[in-house]
């Protein structure tokens, strides 16, 4: 007996510990709850419904979240009908899409990803709250942290690229910025697409996905466990069937790996229409199926699909379905709304928001600065440059269909931009010309990405025959990136090749600026022009930025996040591949013939016939106006052992790096390893961090990162479990030998070797 008595001490301790405010909340509210009222709660509807059909809901309590509403005044009217009418008077969740900016557009997230800048993210994501709740706005669909490797993909736009690491670092960086770090949220986040959804077949969108269990855990999952770990509120299923179970019915994502390994208790929402998609994907006959399928791997709200709304009550009824079920769905969902203060302030406050405030749009113009990555410069750039043969004021020709686009600047998914407030790369270069810096000369009228014209091709090459150098503003209009925007051909749209060459033809320096929603395969391009600045679609503040690099005011510090392919039928092509039996270590020659060009032997090694195994670019690339050398990687150990009881349980990784130009610039190191023998095959490269470092112009920085062993660990089966079982996974690191280095793009570097006992 007397052993007993510690444990019941403990038992009594524990059960007299004062329960969470928010938890003894929601436990009355539930309490009162009743069925049709907590149903109310897991349905999210578009305004697009008459005032007749969703007032009357919103006024019973049965409707919990609304999106697509940025006009305070209407969001007030209807929180007061949700709060004042109703019943309980739960608040409503107003949710909109908000993915790279509110009024204020930032780059598109691939091209945030490429400023290599967690705070900067993390800053657009804070600004970006600050706009979006004035309208009423609380709830954002952002970040998208869906691991990217096939440009063809629409959605790669609103992604952080092919990498694991950056993804996760960026996605969490947004996270913190939305949401902030006070104890009542600004915007909630919603961490998507759960998951897998950018693996879709061919690249086209919401396609099946099939994906190793080890593979879904290594590449795809961490992004989200990295963005849930920073706290976002909520998180949203997938369109695609994963392994044959459409995201939105997929127990395994949904309850096994996100509510029981990972115990996350925020609000799991539905894609728009995604739980009655699922009749379409064939796993269910009918929407009432597909209402039971999707509570039962606890998708808590449905949006837009009107599945819970029509069937959940009758469900409870016959016994399909359990109240308790529904309880557990209404908890996470009530909890959201406390986290977010609602309950006790569900009004937007502000009478005259406040937008385009000089700290945002300074931001925007830093971010659409850094997000430019310098391709190619054959002393072309900067105009300003004492390298240039141009005149100190230079005239310049300003070109191309994105030279003046304000719409298509902005890229995909900014649905509240303000076009009028969007400043292009004319505009910019026309202030130049007002401050004496320039001579402008501007091609006329209006030009589309699509567009074939000789005409325009002849009025180009008169223009240029009278300009000093040639400023071409090309790539995609928004509209072809973002969702259900999949390309088959990654060129460049219409005839602007062919406007290339016609001004290379010229005999003028001619400069390339592409602003797109994805890489391109645009190698013969490139080679046509003197230099290619790739900017991706960079919001309000883009023309400024743009101006600035080109002048020289600033100079790039944008790098790849995502490998750029020769031709599309090397999709997909990732720099973090495994090295197969037969790998090609340099380009492929023949006799001193390049590939494609004589007769060879096949099954030497693992290339294609036309391009051998490169890429246009690598993940990580970048140039900037100076040049850097690297120096040899030091570590503070060749022999580690991560003990429980060690000394040293990290391994310091340095190097130095030099600015060996004539100017300041930002080096933006990169640490890589590869572990060389596992009991699965391991890829040649991973990333495990990243600096971002100003060097003066002939000085020298030593940077440094820290290894741990959980960055030298990976999924495996483990010890002794069958190939062919379903099996245990574990994330361990496995002892052997391991390559490091600090270089500045995944192609790069020399490495050095350490052992881990």
């Amino acid at each position: 007996m007397k052993r007993l008595i510690p444990l019941i001490a403990l038992f009594v301790l524990v059960s007299c510990q004062p329960k969470d405010p928010i938890e003894q909340r929601i436990d009355d509210l539930l309490a009162q709850m009743t069925l049709e009222e907590k149903i109310g709660q897991m349905n999210q509807l578009d305004p697009s419904w008459s005032a007749e059909e969703k007032e009357p809901l919103i006024a019973q309590g049965l409707m919990g979240s609304i999106f697509n509403i940025v006009d305070p005044q209407e969001v007030n009217r209807l929180q007061r009908m949700a709060v004042e009418e109703s019943r309980l008077g739960i608040p409503l969740l107003v949710a909109r899409d908000v993915i790279h900016g509110f009024r204020t557009i930032y780059p598109i997230p691939l091209g945030q990803a490429a400023t290599f800048d967690l705070a900067l993210v993390e800053e657009a994501a804070r600004l970006t709250a600050e706009e979006a709740v004035q309208a009423g706005v609380r709830w954002t669909f952002s970040p998208m942290v869906d691991v990217a490797r096939d440009p063809r993909w629409g959605r790669v736009a609103e992604g952080y690229g092919e990498d694991t690491y950056l993804t996760s670092q960026m996605g969490a960086a947004a996270v913190r910025g939305y949401q902030g770090s006070d104890s009542i949220v600004k915007l909630a986040a919603c961490v998507k697409h759960f998951a897998g959804y950018a693996v879709s077949e061919s690249g086209r969108d919401y396609n099946s996905t099939w994906i190793p269990e080890i593979q879904l855990r290594e590449t795809y999952l961490p992004p989200f466990k990295a963005a849930l770990d920073a706290g976002s509120l909520s998180i949203m299923c997938a369109f695609n069937d994963i392994n044959g179970v459409p995201a939105s019915a997929n127990k395994h994502l949904n309850v096994n790996i996100l509510r029981d390994e990972w115990q996350y208790d925020g609000l799991l929402v539905s894609d728009w229409g995604s739980i009655m998609n699922m009749v379409s994907h064939g796993i269910a006959t009918d929407r009432r199926e597909t209402a039971i399928q999707s509570l039962e791997a606890q998708v808590e709200m449905d949006m837009q699909s009107n599945a819970y709304l029509w069937y959940l009550k009758d469900l409870v009824e016959q016994g399909v379905v359990s109240e308790q079920q529904i309880d557990a769905c209404v908890r996470d969902i009530l909890r959201m709304k406390f986290r977010l203060g609602l309950f006790d302030n569900p009004y937007c406050e502000v009478e005259t928001p406040q937008y385009f405030q000089p700290e945002a749009l300074a931001a925007a113009q830093r971010a659409a600065e850094e997000s430019a990555v310098l391709l190619k410069n054959n002393n072309a750039l900067p105009l300003t440059s004492n390298l240039s043969p141009l005149t100190s004021k230079p005239t310049v020709l300003v070109c191309g269909p994105l030279a003046h686009n304000q719409h298509d600047q902005n890229g995909t998914w900014c649905f509240d931009k303000v076009d009028s407030m969007t400043i292009t790369p004319l505009m910019a270069f026309r202030q130049l010309a007002k401050e004496s810096k320039i001579r402008l000369i501007e091609q006329k009228g209006k030009h589309w990405s699509r567009e074939v014209s000789q005409s325009n091709i002849a009025q180009l090459t008169r223009l240029a025959k009278q300009a000093d150098v040639v400023l071409y503003f090309g790539g995609e209009e928004s509209i072809l990136s973002g969702e259900a925007r999949c390309r088959a051909h990654l060129n460049l749209p219409g005839d602007q090749s062919e406007q290339l060459r016609a001004l290379k033809a010229t005999g003028k320096p001619v400069v390339l600026t592409v602003m797109a929603g994805r890489p391109l395969c645009i190698g013969d391009d490139i080679a046509a022009v003197d230099a290619v600045l790739y900017a991706f679609h960079g919001g309000t503040m883009q023309g400024p930025a743009l101006a600035n690099l080109i002048m020289g005011e600033v100079a790039p510090s944008g790098r790849l996040p995502i490998t750029f392919p020769q031709a599309e039928g090397q999709i997909p092509l990732y720099y973090n591949k495994k090295n197969t039996g037969r790998p090609t270590d340099h380009p492929v020659l023949i006799d001193d013939i390049p590939v494609g060009a004589g007769q060879f032997s096949i099954g030497e090694s693992s290339y294609w016939l036309e391009y051998g195994d490169q890429p246009l670019y690598p993940f990580g690339y970048g140039l900037t106006y100076t040049t850097f050398e690297y120096g040899p990687v030091v570590l503070s150990d060749t022999i580690l052992d991560f003990t429980p009881y060690t000394l040293h349980p990290t391994l310091q990784v340095s190097c130095i790096i030099k600015n060996t130009g004539n100017r300041e610039a930002v080096a933006v190191p990169q640490l890589y390893i590869r572990d060389l023998v596992g009991s699965l095959t391991r890829p040649v490269r991973e990333l495990k961090g990243f600096q971002r470092v100003s060097i003066p112009a002939g000085e020298s920085r030593t940077v440094t990162f820290t290894l741990t062993k959980e960055d030298l660990a990976y999924w495996h089966l483990a010890e002794g479990v069958d190939l062919g079982a379903d099996g245990k996974y574990e994330f361990s690191a496995e002892q052997g030998a391991f390559h490091v280095w600090i270089a500045p793009n995944a192609a790069e570097g020399e490495p050095a070797t350490f052992t881990l006992k």
